[in-house]
């Protein structure tokens, strides 16, 4: 993974993850935001659609390997799964197309960002921080969501908790770019969606659950048989905006399915992979390439500071 050289983006990365630590604390060993997860291995087989969007391999091998990462927010490692801080949830899928050769998809449980740019998220971060409970109002995070409608909606938006990471719904947020063979390029998000229905618990369902029911749920769905998931891209229209995480598309956009995966079980030595792995937002591989939103870059330079930090600990 190229290290991003631009100084000001690595200074704002920086920034950011030491912003998180000190609001969720250092936790040697762990990702600074979405720190509790659980690691899946599985199978990936793309669609007769996705072949005529993009010539990556990954969409046109009859079948790819792939590890899946399900994730609660913030950087607590014990964070319980029942809390509301954990909610958005958050997915990372790698294709594994041959040693030390991959490209991943990234995505949480809100269909978009509050924040256009990492700059924006920084100033979020510090006035959350600015604002303890006994803050005068408005408080610092109470003028920031005043001036900043998009991270309003986010903070607002409904993140009921999910029944299991199997009955979720992730979105990559950012926009991509989707090459065809033919050299025809559309933009796209992707939308990964449960074949067991999106299925939610309620505020006094999620009351009663045990601190840890999302990963003993998987083991569980797992000793039953294998988890599927559809991965489809909402495809963009002329006139729409791809380089803003803020910005939804109409609901009318043409989706397409672009394959399925199914997961069979948790990869063995857990911790330790996902204390090695680093996830990559852009994805770096011939077929598909990164559209111009700026928290791609950003993102790329915040993960690859933590893994680092990670794997050191």
């Amino acid at each position: 993974m190229p290290f991003p050289s631009d100084e000001v983006l690595m200074k704002t990365a920086g920034d950011l993850v030491a912003q998180l630590q000190a609001l969720f604390g250092k936790h040697p060993g762990f990702r600074a935001t979405h720190a509790k997860g659980e690691l899946l291995s599985g199978t990936f087989t793309p669609s007769a659609e996705a072949k005529k969007l993009s010539s990556a391999a990954h969409f046109n091998n009859a079948s790819t390997p792939v590890w899946v990462r399900f994730s609660n927010s913030t950087g607590i490692p014990n964070i319980p799964d029942n809390d509301s801080n954990a909610d958005p949830r958050g997915i990372a899928i790698r294709f594994i197309l041959g040693p030390h050769k991959h490209t991943d998809v990234i995505g949480h449980s809100t269909p978009f960002f509050p924040t256009h740019t990492g700059g924006q998220f920084l100033e979020m971060l510090q006035a959350i921080a600015a604002s303890p409970p006994d803050a005068e109002h408005p408080s610092a995070i109470e003028k920031f969501l005043g001036a900043n409608p998009t991270a309003l909606a986010f903070v607002t938006a409904p993140k009921p908790p999910p029944v299991s990471y199997a009955t979720e719904q992730y979105w990559s947020v950012s926009a991509f770019k989707l090459i065809a063979a033919d050299g025809t390029a559309k933009f796209i998000r992707y939308h990964v969606v449960p074949d067991a229905g999106v299925s939610i618990l309620d505020g006094e369902a999620v009351k009663a659950k045990a601190a840890d029911y999302l990963q003993k749920e998987l083991s569980a769905r797992l000793a039953t048989g294998a988890i599927g998931f559809k991965i489809l891209a909402q495809v963009a229209e002329d006139g729409d905006v791809t380089d803003n995480a803020t910005v939804h598309w109409p609901e009318s956009r043409k989706v397409v399915e672009l394959g399925s995966f199914t997961l069979e079980g948790i990869v063995p030595d857990n911790v330790k992979e996902q204390k090695q792995v680093i996830f990559d937002p852009i994805p770096r591989v011939e077929g598909v390439e990164p559209s111009d939103d700026p928290l791609l870059e950003i993102r790329a330079a915040i993960y690859l500071i933590s893994g680092k930090q990670r794997r050191a600990a």
